[in-house]
């Protein structure tokens, strides 16, 4: 397939095309970008940096990707973005290229939709069939796992990370790391209990269902701490995988902030340590 570019692009020496890319009217590739095959800018986007964009994406009109990061510590020029194959990517989205103190890499996975001015920010690294609606913001560091459903205007604070399967509602404020599968609302957000369509939707069976349910009421029993309620979990139901993958999550990292439900959502407080 021929590469197609519109007169009125830029494509400065060095930028890479794969075949069939087509580049639409206005558009600018820097020249340490990489456009897999069949890419295709449809109009008035910048590619700069050291940008590496997989097949068959699509970005939408002024999406701005590879900038420099929004960090004023950041003093490398050779820091990259990665975005994978079959992602959308619409109109206004913007993603940084990382830094030299944050592992130097933004990452976005395969098959994602990141709708109208969203942001992914320096050093994010971002799953697999993620979903971003329009305005939803990021700082810098954040980790989004495979399958995650962010709804509109979210706000999500630096290093931040929300576990595969989460899903945030419209207009959160997320401080703390979102538990695999949960689903967190709200200013300060809280969780408001699982993503049970999400779960189905990936196949979750009724034994897994079961199992979930009663983990998520023992781990966020007020009664106890959390640290103590992960050790009953993993007692208990230890040998589900998707119970064992939020167990995990818990306590892999060492002493984090973490989004639990409020007093009426089954017990717990406004922010948990584990």
């Amino acid at each position: 397939m021929p590469v197609v570019v519109h007169p009125t692009a830029v494509i400065e020496d060095g930028a890479e095309l794969g075949t069939g890319v087509r580049v639409g009217p206005f558009c600018h590739v820097g020249s340490r970008v990489r456009l897999g095959d069949e890419v295709e800018l449809i109009s008035h986007v910048s590619v700069s940096g050291v940008t590496e964009i997989g097949a068959r994406t699509r970005v939408f009109p002024h999406a701005a990707l590879g900038g420099a990061p929004q960090d004023l510590k950041n003093r490398a020029s050779d820091t990259r973005l990665v975005i994978g194959a079959d992602c959308q990517l619409r109109e206004g989205f913007t993603a940084h290229v990382g830094t030299d103190h944050g592992g130097g890499l933004t990452s976005i996975g395969n098959g994602c939709f990141l709708m109208a001015n969203s942001h992914v920010a320096h050093d994010c690294k971002i799953g697999n069939g993620v979903i971003m609606a329009n305005g939803t913001v990021m700082g810098g560091h954040c980790e989004i796992g495979d399958h995650v459903v962010i709804s509109g205007l979210v706000a999500i604070h630096q290093f931040v990370r929300v576990g595969r399967g989460a899903m945030l509602g419209g207009g959160a404020r997320v401080a703390g790391d979102v538990i695999p599968y949960g689903m967190a609302q709200g200013d300060r957000a809280r969780l408001r209990g699982l993503n049970v369509v999400g779960l189905k939707r990936s196949g979750a069976n009724r034994q897994d269902l079961l199992a979930l349910r009663a983990a998520y009421k023992m781990l966020f029993d007020r009664a106890r701490p959390l640290s103590e309620n992960v050790d009953a979990v993993r007692a208990r139901h230890g040998d589900n995988p998707r119970v064992s993958e939020i167990l995990d999550f818990l306590t892999n990292r060492g002493k984090r902030i973490f989004c639990v439900p409020g007093v009426s959502d089954a017990g717990g407080g406004e922010e948990a340590q584990a």
